[in-house]
């Protein structure tokens, strides 16, 4: 049977991919899961935005005056102090039990006591504590004949002088690196998901004996290339749709004020899903055309799995302490990693243009390698039916 040209091989190859791919169930499903989850995340973080953080508080008895200086006090410290009057310490007590008030407070404002169902808060202890302490004070100041008003006028106008940070941080620094981490995510989850497909097919047309048929008009590596452009592009459908669909419900909800930074981000990732997907696709198609059953695929994708899994934990970590840590930089450039690790810097801002194209660089040149290898491998592989393919015989036929 005459052979067709490679250009065509892999196109149709890869054409043949997506069209099943893009049917299936599953892609559906898991789009949908996806989405859904997205969307409830963004949602949360919205619903978090609109309602700040509310502590009711009863005041009782002498206690009520101090009503004004808690919502001042909560108001300094980042909360929102509500004060609730109770006609007695029993009715307060009723009222924290029913969870209407989350403390008590009652007896005078310089011997406070204060009720809880079960924890303290740790901020209302402490701006109870400085109000106590305050009437304290003025209670010394005025018996030393002292004008109370006076010296805490004094005392509030000390002020430390603060000098200009050395390296300030970013005001949207929460944000980008939260985008970071969708980022990173989302690219592990396309990477692993669509590579495992990539062996997991490779392994179904061995077993099946298709791959013979197909072999017999395809050269290997241009069979084992179209499936991975294929799969990979339906990998990347999917990462679209969470893409624009995630960017519009968040800066639709008000959760993203930098929503360049998210754009910017989405245009990164696509660039090293296409690079991260091509490199570890051709290890799981290579390391499919080892085994005849799919129950052996695990086996031989096993150990490129954990690389992935342990890589992605470590540099996950490292990126939410210190994203421009020496640590973080490092192992970022690794090619097996910076498909992940990489654009999740970027988002944050992390990333200087020479680690950038230095990853670059890195990754396109294992690319080459892997391609090189990969092909070596599934050729020598792919046709080998019934025990499993030592990868050392692979490379060297």
């Amino acid at each position: 049977m005459t052979r067709i040209s490679p250009a065509r091989a892999v196109r149709l190859v890869a054409k043949r991919e997506l069209n099943t791919r893009l049917r299936t169930r599953s892609f559906v499903v898991s789009t949908a899961v996806l989405l859904v989850l997205l969307c409830g995340y963004v949602a949360l973080q919205a619903f978090l935005a609109s309602s700040s953080s509310t502590t009711t508080i009863a005041l009782t008895g002498q206690a009520q005056g101090i009503a004004q200086e808690l919502q001042a006090a909560g108001a300094q410290v980042g909360d929102k102090f509500e004060t609730v009057t109770a006609a007695s310490e029993e009715d307060g007590q009723a009222q924290v039990r029913a969870g209407d008030a989350n403390a008590l407070v009652s007896g005078s404002a310089s011997r406070l006591r204060v009720t809880v169902k079960s924890t303290l808060d740790t901020k209302l202890q402490a701006v109870l504590d400085g109000i106590v302490q305050q009437q304290v004070l003025d209670a010394q100041l005025s018996a030393a004949h002292l004008d109370p008003v006076q010296v805490r006028q004094t005392v509030s106008a000390a002020h430390v002088d603060v000098a200009p940070p050395l390296e300030p941080r970013d005001a949207d620094h929460g944000q980008k690196l939260v985008i970071g981490l969708v980022v990173a995510i989302l690219l592990y989850m396309s990477i692993i998901t669509y590579g495992m497909l990539v062996a997991q097919g490779v392994v179904e047309e061995k077993s099946s004996r298709v791959v013979e048929i197909l072999l017999s008009t395809v050269r290997p590596w241009h069979l084992l290339l179209g499936k991975v452009i294929g799969l990979g592009v339906v990998g990347l459908v999917q990462l679209g749709i969470l893409a624009v669909v995630g960017l519009a419900v968040a800066t639709g909800t008000g959760v993203l004020s930098v929503s360049g930074v998210a754009a910017g981000a989405a245009v990164w990732g696509i660039v090293w899903y296409l690079l991260g997907f091509l490199l570890y696709a051709m290890i799981y198609g290579a390391a499919g055309s080892l085994v005849s059953r799919q129950e052996d695929t695990q086996t031989v994708v096993g150990p490129v799995n954990i690389a992935l899994i342990i890589g992605f934990i470590v540099g996950i970590n490292l990126l939410t302490q210190s994203p421009d840590g020496t640590a973080t930089r490092v192992v970022s450039l690794i090619p097996l990693l910076s498909p992940v690790l990489m654009p999740a810097r970027i988002a944050t801002g992390a990333a200087a243009p020479w680690e950038i194209v230095t990853s670059l660089v890195l990754t396109i040149a294992s690319i080459a390698l892997v391609t090189w290898l990969g092909a070596r491998i599934y050729q020598n592989g792919v046709l080998r039916v019934g025990s499993r393919v030592k990868l050392a015989e692979a490379l060297r036929r």
